[in-house]
């Protein structure tokens, strides 16, 4: 090699006899370890090493040398002059040279691979810190869905028992109530006093009120624990069912004033009874929440093979945070007070019962125009 190329090699040169006597090394060895180049050249290379670093010299890097030739990043602590140890990587080659065999050596710093490697193995430590605490969370997650699954299991449970509790009861309620509005009649048909008769005609209006809960319980029961709300479509006349409808409930609320309004003519096939009850429960919702000095308008419309009621009452605006909800179980309008409110059961009968029809039902509400209730639904089931 060049004595220049040499001298100015960016690593630590130096060259051996094959027992490790220093033949010649260059200005960064040392640098490196202090001593002049004629203090290093004649003293054995394993000399400048720890006694470990002797040690290993002997038993590994020199015999690996005479075997194989060479050797490859070989970690040594050699000692500098003033005593401080400073850690190399060798590498070495066994070549001839003028009938004897030297070794070329090269030293590396290890400064800055240390350093890597020191931040390698914290970010090793970090990533493994993080994978336990990421298979902690997992577990804890995994518990967490476990206990919320049996939870819900629970309580689905009990959401149907207490369902099919109410249907059993509601279902059994029937017989004494019917019993009741039978004696009510059978009272009434003879002659009664003023206050009798205004009596009797309370229990009538509470009974009435007490079966159309009953039905609303049942039909809520059937929605949500059977196979859902059952009808029965035929031919019908839409308008004078609507009417009939009307008629019966010019009696169950003697207070409100009932306006029914006709638009178009076609025929239909639905469910009389269900068409009745949709009516009554949007009709007995206006007389809870609207204002009853205003008239209610119940508007049956057929066009274009559908069949629409819309039943119009003036009074307080529903609150728009309440409209996307109105039509879940036991959601009301408001908190106020009504002698003729229910379950909180009524909208939602009305949906299942547009739904099952192939229909659907909508609200709009306005301090100034008023709650309108909308049911469409096909002419033809």
């Amino acid at each position: 090699m060049p004595t220049d190329l040499f001298d100015s090699a960016a690593c630590a040169l130096a060259v051996t006899t094959e027992d490790g006597t220093i033949l010649q090394v260059n200005a960064r060895f040392t640098d490196w370890l202090g001593f002049s180049a004629q203090e290093l050249c004649g003293r054995r290379f394993q000399d400048l090493l720890t006694m470990g670093g002797r040690i290993f010299h002997q038993t590994h890097l020199a015999p690996m040398l005479r075997m194989h030739g060479s050797v490859t990043e070989v970690k040594l602590d050699t000692v500098h002059r003033d005593g401080q140890k400073v850690t190399v990587l060798l590498n070495g080659n066994r070549r001839q040279l003028d009938n004897a065999v030297v070794y070329d050596l090269a030293l590396f710093g290890t400064t800055d691979r240390d350093k890597y490697e020191r931040e390698l193995l914290n970010a090793r430590k970090l990533a493994e810190a993080l994978l336990q605490e990421k298979t902690a969370t997992e577990v804890a997650l995994h518990q967490a869905q476990e206990e919320l699954k049996q939870a819900y299991a629970i309580s689905q449970r009990r959401a149907m028992f207490a369902e099919q509790m109410v249907a059993i009861v509601s279902h059994d309620l029937k017989n004494p109530l019917t019993a009741i509005r039978m004696a009510s009649d059978f009272l009434s048909r003879g002659e009664r006093t003023p206050k009798e008769r205004q009596l009797l005609g309370h229990i009538d209006q509470s009974s009435e009120r007490a079966q159309r809960m009953i039905a609303d319980l049942l039909d809520f029961t059937q929605a949500r624990v059977g196979h859902g709300i059952s009808i029965r479509a035929a031919p019908l006349d839409f308008h004078t069912v609507i009417h009939h409808a009307v008629e019966e409930l010019r009696v169950a609320f003697p207070k409100a004033t009932l306006m029914h309004h006709i638009e178009g003519y076609g025929s239909a096939s639905l469910d009389a009874d269900r068409v009745q009850q949709i009516v009554g429960n949007l009709v007995a919702n206006s007389v809870a929440y609207g204002d009853l000095q205003r008239e209610i308008r119940i508007t049956s419309r057929i066009g274009n093979a559908l069949c629409e009621v819309a039943v119009h009452n003036y009074g307080t605006a529903i609150p728009e945070a309440l409209l996307a909800n109105l039509f879940e179980p036991m959601t009301r309008g408001t908190d106020q007070a009504s002698q003729v409110r229910s379950v909180g059961l009524g909208l939602y009968i009305v949906r299942e019962l547009a739904k099952v029809h192939g229909g659907d039902v909508t609200v709009s509400s306005s301090a100034a125009a008023g709650t309108t209730f909308t049911v469409k639904l096909p002419a033809t089931h």
